[in-house]
């Protein structure tokens, strides 16, 4: 068994296929006579006895499980309610409760079924689409009053094909005026759109049983948690190639989102997180090879598009991106090239700079130590070599260089910090508290592992805040939880990821399982699961926490508490926390980032909350035009306050740029980190205050 403590685990492989979808009456095709095999068949009866003795909630596989498999697949196949017909899921209703039976004696065919009208439904309504276009784009009149119900995932199911049809109609209608928003000619539409649903037509023929098989069995597997999935043959082996990090890729975790691929995380200092042109929650609609043309990926299945995007070291692919900053309706995208190279440890290695502020007219240095990842150089360090890298390693001695700069506290920076290794979790742990448990994993049979640090004495022993955000995952919350809980530090931003489970791979005769078999819990006996590590004072977030996060996916384990590991102690914080919070907000109030971040948050929220678009054009354009002027006018006040130029309109972005440089920006220049310190100054100014009294 190979066992994956927190890390680049966070997010999911590569999911099932959002196909797009199809029609009544059935002719032949290509599909019809997939059907599952003796491997399969042996592979999932294994999947069912896998997850019965070892998943670490071990919930019963009956009536109620039937239903959530039930709903996830019809979710999986078709989460627009725009593709299946009231009639088919009358017809599927029969089996509702039966998939755990199913399961339970080998019997796959109901999933193929589903799975098999899925994609005479796809056919149906791609040809429908291909017949809208071949009317001519031109054609199509943008000026009589009509809208489209965007948000459908509670919509009723149509009941006829006539239905279907004008919302397919209505669908054809949008995808052509977000071009023609975009700048797109009549030519440049009709190419390619007409393209994009030949190509998905042709992708539906190519639908092998395997691909029913995946999708199906990990729709079981993920009813337990997100986390528990089925790999394939195929994606085992993507698997492995991702989880050791000497993937010849972007550095990113993709996952599938409707019919387009969503970016959930980067691996830092990775390929696509240098660039500073991609981020959390973006749409990838195309990739290219160098300077060849650009492929449409729209509809097409994830582990196809990570296959596109993965190639040789040192090879340029450029993918089309439509930011996540973009208004909902916003399809325009950016090329950003992106030279395809493995992770380099080195690039992940902890950084330090200092800090300098001026409060209350004094002059103070804060030192900042970034840890972008957790990372333990496994080779060196069996090979018995002295000098082998590691992140406490790296983070001690440079302590001793800030101590030696006579810093007055220090911040620690663990924004977008995925995790690595739980052993570096726990010693990282280690230099900050006298002795004492880190970490407690509690195991399936209920057993609880405690780590602990057995060294008596903290190697830094002064004032400390934790900078945190959506992003700082698993290692990073164990490590987070573990300064909070021993009032180490003060932890500031986000509330993270919240991943804290542990999953372990088991080889099947047919592809492999990946299944959760543990939890992690914080020395306060608070779980790290779904809920993560609560700031002691929020910062706004750049990412929407609805989007990107555990509580984000479906059937998430909650979070719970043990018994705790230590005894409360005093916690030096609480008493300046509503003053601290209270300094913050009135600083914050006024900093033009900060203001910045609320707004274009605000802005976000109020967006995402319409569920309707016109397909008026002259509508749809004055309304673009609106959420370009209130981001322009934001982008304006910030650039005023901070002395630049304004724009008089909002940069588009150069398709033929070259990958930014990384980032050199001082510290003092950004926002969130300056602010941490000066937080912790204000909480170093009251402690002092009253320890004078």
């Amino acid at each position: 068994m190979k066992h994956f403590f927190p890390s680049t685990a966070l997010a999911l492989v590569i999911g099932i296929g959002l196909l797009p979808m199809s029609t009544n009456s059935f002719a032949a095709n290509s599909w019809d006579k997939l059907q599952p095999d003796r491997d399969e068949v042996i592979a999932s009866l294994n999947v069912v006895e896998l997850l019965k003795r070892h998943h670490y909630s071990k919930p019963p596989l009956d009536d109620a499980r039937s239903v959530i498999i039930y709903d996830s697949y019809l979710k999986l196949l078709d989460p627009s309610r725009s593709y299946f017909m009231a009639s088919d899921i009358n017809e599927f209703n029969k089996w509702k409760t039966q998939f755990d039976d199913f399961l339970k004696s080998g019997d796959l065919n109901a999933g193929f079924t589903i799975y098999k009208r899925y994609l005479d439904r796809v056919k149906a309504r791609l040809d429908f689409a291909l017949a809208e276009l071949n009317k001519g784009v031109d054609k199509i009149d943008f000026t009589t009053k009509e809208t489209l119900l965007i948000d459908r995932k509670d919509a009723p199911w149509l009941k006829s094909t006539a239905e279907l049809d004008d919302l397919w109609r209505k669908r054809v209608k949008d995808e052509v005026l977000r071009q023609k928003i975009a700048g797109k000619d009549s030519k440049q539409i009709q190419e390619t759109l007409t393209k994009r649903y030949k190509n998905q037509l042709a992708r539906l023929d190519q639908t092998r049983a395997e691909d029913i098989f995946q999708a199906y069995i990990n729709t079981f597997a993920m009813s337990y948690d997100p986390h528990t999935n089925y790999l394939s043959p195929d994606n085992a082996e993507n698997f492995d190639i991702n989880m050791s990090l000497s993937l010849e890729g972007i550095g990113a975790v993709l996952q599938s989102d409707n019919d387009q691929v969503k970016v959930v995380r980067l691996v830092p200092a990775g390929p696509a997180d240098k660039t500073k042109q991609v981020a959390p929650a973006d749409k990838i609609i195309g990739v290219a090879q160098g300077n060849k043309e650009m492929v449409d990926v729209v509809g097409w299945r994830l582990d196809e598009v990570v296959k596109l995007i993965r190639g040789p070291k040192g090879t340029v692919v450029r993918l089309e991106v439509i930011p996540a900053s973009n208004a909902p309706n916003d399809q325009t995208s950016k090329i950003v090239p992106i030279t395809r190279e493995a992770v380099k440890l080195e690039d992940q290695a902890v950084k330090k700079s200092v800090l300098n502020l001026k409060q209350d007219g004094k002059d103070y240095k804060l030192g900042v130590i970034e840890i972008p990842a957790f990372y333990l150089d496994f080779k060196a360090f069996r090979a018995g070599d002295p000098d082998y890298k590691s992140t406490t390693r790296d983070v001690k001695k440079l302590l001793t260089e800030l101590q030696k700069e006579k810093v007055d506290g220090v911040v620690i920076d663990l924004r977008n910090n995925g995790g690595g290794s739980l052993q570096e979790a726990t010693e990282l742990t280690s230099l900050f508290i006298d002795k004492g448990p880190t970490v407690l994993v509690r195991n399936a049979d209920g057993r609880v592992d405690v780590l602990e640090d057995e060294n008596p004495g903290a190697f830094y022993k002064g004032p400390m805040a934790l900078l945190v955000n959506r992003l700082s995952a698993s290692a990073s919350e164990i490590f987070a939880g573990a300064m909070q809980d021993y009032h180490r530090a003060l932890i500031i931003g986000g509330q993270t990821f919240g991943k804290g489970t542990v999953q372990t791979i088991q080889p099947l005769n047919h592809g492999e399982l990946k299944l959760t078999l543990a939890k992690f819990y914080r020395v306060s006996g608070q779980s790290t699961q779904h809920q993560g590590v609560l700031p002691d004072i929020d910062y706004p977030s750049i990412i929407d926490t609805k989007e990107i996060g555990e509580s984000a996916l479906p059937e998430a384990m909650p979070w719970d508490t043990i018994k705790a590991a230590i005894k409360p102690a005093a916690d030096p914080f609480k008493p300046y926390l509503a003053q601290l919070k209270s300094e913050h907000d009135l600083r914050t109030g006024k900093d033009a980032e900060f203001v910045f971040i609320r707004d274009k948050l605000a802005l976000a929220q109020k967006l995402m909350e319409e569920k309707t678009v016109s397909l008026n054009e002259a509508e749809r354009r004055a309304q673009h035009a609106d959420i370009e002027n209130k981001q322009l006018v934001m982008e304006n006040i910030r650039r005023k306050a901070k002395g630049e130029e304004p724009l008089k309109e909002l940069k588009k972005e150069d398709e033929d740029a070259i990958a930014a440089e990384p980032d050199k920006t001082k510290p003092e220049d950004d926002a969130y980190l300056s602010e941490t310190g000066r937080i912790l100054l204000d909480y170093l100014k009251l402690n002092t205050a009253v320890a004078k009294h």
